[in-house]
């Protein structure tokens, strides 16, 4: 299979249907549909085998497939990012093929127990934990930068089509022959993207290179970027402010299901098929939903119609007056997911991009890891009814504070790599440990730019903190007051070679262009680079002919 072509900038918008037109991106969007299904199919077998367990068993089924998102996805974005990201991704398809075969196993043998498909259902998970990053982080290298949007509803449409599918066969499979030939499915399903994968070649510029950052230094580095990166910090905001009230609807439906709407396992097949429905549908109608609505209109109308489902769902005990409820939910779900997964793939790097990814899956998939088993207990402690109607309230406070806290434009955020930093000019050659490493430009302001030129920096202070800096600070000389120093300290020489070469972006240099329009006519920045002398490192002196001892 050949890979697909490098992005590109598209003069036009297109339909919603155009990264289909990528050759792997098409293949692998097929492969995860039917992997998808597989997956519904085996929740919905899972759950079916609890349902007759204590309420807060079966919303467990949800936490042990999203716990391990908390626990592994920083650590998988590591991953992502310093290895292959393919070769992750097959390692996790294949892994996830093996405990899907253990669980069909003991299904059929009957030894299947509530702790034994808890277990296997937190490995699989753990499998998801390690190939999400991965797999979001490859999107910008299947689709040009501005199809991104469209590429992420896409996989909204995906997992719903699934949803569409996948419970409505699983419940239908279940009542036929039992939950072991879900299980089966899905084992089976994995295969799909495992061909794809291994007939995949990345490009070589997009493979890491060689001997790059230590695990924990790598690691330290993403959760730095995201800190420092407000537009990344406000998409992360929106996700807290909508996942935890929403989950409320995918924990509770089962037990909505059996015992609002006295439905069996194919009936609560087809209230999830109706979500899934929804959003099929409403994918054709969201490119003019989001048009007309902005960002802010879609993530407010999508909360919004979520606290009436959830309304609907604690009221109403008519089966089909509730079907019809829960397909504007699928819109609704596809429109919140598609504009918050564009927004972190458009702020994000390439360097950083699988790290600021697990950091947005952990908050997404841990939301729901950790809301489920509290509407469980809530539900059991104060009805079914009232939990959802907690959770429709929930909803509601998220609609008020879209406008308070909205999305940042993305207009002014460029994350194409920027090399605009010229080499060192050394005296000696720095091993890449040799640090930490004090960075200091001198800069002459006049007099009635000093003002502005400190509000400047104070967006340069951030991109010297995302791409590396440990400490920074800008000061003011008290003997020349045209003089502004800005000092920061990076852990090591390699540390501050790819700030110069790997990690800055357009928008740091823009920052760093406004800045610098302040400067007095006829200046330029002086920068020096001074080495820690601790245990005696001293530079060498190129005019001494005897280097000192180190």
């Amino acid at each position: 299979m050949s890979p697909a072509p490098s992005p590109r900038t598209t003069s036009k918008p297109e339909s919603a249907w155009a990264p289909l037109a990528a050759r792997v991106f098409r293949a692998l969007w097929i492969a995860q549909l039917v992997s998808n299904i597989g997956s519904w199919m085996q929740t919905v077998g899972a759950q079916w085998l609890l349902i007759g367990h204590d309420a807060a068993l079966v919303t467990l089924v949800q936490t042990a497939s999203s716990l391990p998102v908390v626990l592994l996805a920083l650590p998988s974005g590591v991953l992502a990012d310093r290895f292959d990201r393919r070769s992750v991704l097959l390692t996790a398809q294949f892994a996830m093929l093996a405990v899907s075969c253990a669980l069909t196993a003991l299904a059929f043998t009957g030894a299947l127990t509530p702790a034994l498909l808890l277990t296997l259902t937190f490995l699989l998970g753990c499998g998801t934990a390690l190939m999400g990053p991965a797999w979001q982080a490859i999107q910008p290298e299947l689709v040009a930068r501005d199809r991104l949007s469209q590429a992420a509803a896409l996989g909204a449409v995906n997992m719903n089509l699934a949803r569409a599918l996948g419970p409505a066969l699983g419940g239908a499979v279940v009542a036929a022959a039992g939950s072991g030939w879900v299980f089966a499915f899905n084992a089976a399903s994995y295969l799909g993207i495992a061909g794809v994968l291994v007939f995949w070649r990345r490009p070589a510029a997009a493979r890491p290179v060689a001997g790059g950052e230590k695990a924990l230094a790598a690691l330290y580095a993403g959760r730095r970027y995201v800190w420092n990166a407000p537009g990344v910090r406000r998409v992360l905001l929106r996700t807290v402010l909508f996942i935890p009230g929403a989950a409320a609807l995918w924990s509770l439906l089962p037990l909505t299901a059996s015992r609002s709407l006295g439905l069996g396992s194919g009936g609560y097949g087809l209230l999830l098929g109706a979500v899934g429905v929804g959003a099929v549908a409403g994918a054709f109608a969201l490119p003019r939903i989001r048009r007309a609505l902005g960002a802010g209109g879609v993530l407010g109308g999508g909360a919004l119609v979520f606290a009436c489902v959830l309304a609907v769902l604690a009221t109403v005990r008519i089966p089909w007056l509730v079907t019809l409820a829960l397909l504007p939910a699928g819109l609704a779900w596809i429109g919140v997911l598609s504009t918050l997964n564009a927004a972190v793939q458009t702020r994000l790097p390439g360097w950083v991009r699988a790290r600021g990814l697990a950091v947005y899956l952990l908050v997404f998939q841990g939301g729901q890891a950790l809301a489920a088993p509290l509407w469980g207990a809530l539900a059991g402690w104060l009805g079914l009814g009232t939990a959802l109607l907690i959770g429709s309230l929930l909803m509601l406070l998220g609609v008020a504070s879209v406008r308070l806290w909205p999305l940042y434009d993305a207009e002014g955020i460029d994350p194409s790599p920027s090399d605009h930093w010229p080499t060192p000019p050394l005296v000696f050659d720095p091993g890449p440990a040799h640090g930490p490493v004090l960075v200091s430009v001198a800069y002459r302001v006049a007099p009635e730019h000093r003002a502005e030129f400190v509000t400047r920096m104070g967006r340069v202070a951030r991109s010297r903190r995302r791409t590396g800096a440990l400490t920074w600070g800008l000061y003011q000389d008290g003997n020349d007051p045209a003089r502004f120093i800005e000092n920061y300290l990076v852990a090591s020489w390699s540390e501050h070679l790819a700030q110069h070469h790997s990690r800055l972006t357009a928008t740091d240099r823009r920052h760093e262009e406004q800045a610098r329009r302040l400067l007095a006519p006829g200046t330029r920045p002086e920068v020096t680079h001074a080495f820690d002398t601790a245990e005696g490192a001293v530079v060498p002196d190129p005019g001494d002919p005897v280097s000192p001892s180190r």
